[in-house]
């Protein structure tokens, strides 16, 4: 008979379904924040240690007496180039180790990071951090990578939306401000009504 057929089976229907939002709360994380799974930047220290080694060892040279006129010279101006740079990447290593801490504290008091727990993220966010400073230290490369791994760890709301997270409104919070925003009124009421009283009074 025309119109007739096989009702829907449940897999039909459990295709056609749409995939629940997880829902995170907008006061981010509580707790402590996770220990630093991560070594140091192994790359920098080690540019750092040969600099340092390369200083040394033009040092040493600039003490043996057939090294003078230009060969001395030049020695010295390699041993001021090789300070230079491990002086520098030992800061470099300093301020890279402070940012990543402030970062990662951050990091981890954010509504994504109730989901990060869950899933048992933190290399994945630490591998994040290593990256994000690098980027603000200014290296390119770094920067593309860091927003890869933003997108994967949902730091932008498309990258929410794909992950299929939401930020749960704070209703708490809310019903402060209702409750505040009362009390002003109200308040404001019985100004009101002293100025009415006190100005029938005059």
């Amino acid at each position: 008979m025309a119109g007739m057929g096989p009702p829907p089976s449940g897999t039909a229907r459990r295709r056609n379904a749409t995939v629940a939002m997880t829902r995170l709360p907008a006061g981010g994380r509580k707790g402590e924040t996770p220990r630093w799974p991560l070594l140091d930047d192994i790359v920098t220290v080690a540019k750092r240690d040969m600099a340092q080694r390369q200083a040394d060892e033009l040092e040493l040279a600039l003490l043996e007496p057939d090294l003078a006129g230009r060969a001395k010279a030049a020695a010295q101006r390699k041993l001021d180039a090789a300070r230079s740079t491990a002086t520098i990447l030992d800061k470099q290593i300093e301020a890279q180790a402070a940012i990543e801490s402030e970062l990662w504290a951050e990091l981890w008091s954010t509504p994504q990071a109730v989901a990060w727990e869950r899933l048992g993220w933190t290399r994945e966010v630490a591998q994040y951090v290593r990256w994000k400073v690098r980027a603000e230290l200014g290296d390119l490369d770094a920067s593309k990578e860091a927003r890869q791994l933003a997108d994967r760890l949902g730091l932008s709301p498309l990258a929410m939306l794909r992950l299929r997270w939401e930020i749960a409104a704070d209703e708490v919070s809310e019903q402060r401000e209702v409750r505040s925003t009362r009390t002003k009124k109200s308040a404001r009421d019985r100004l009101k009504v002293v100025d009415s009283e006190a100005a029938g009074g005059t």
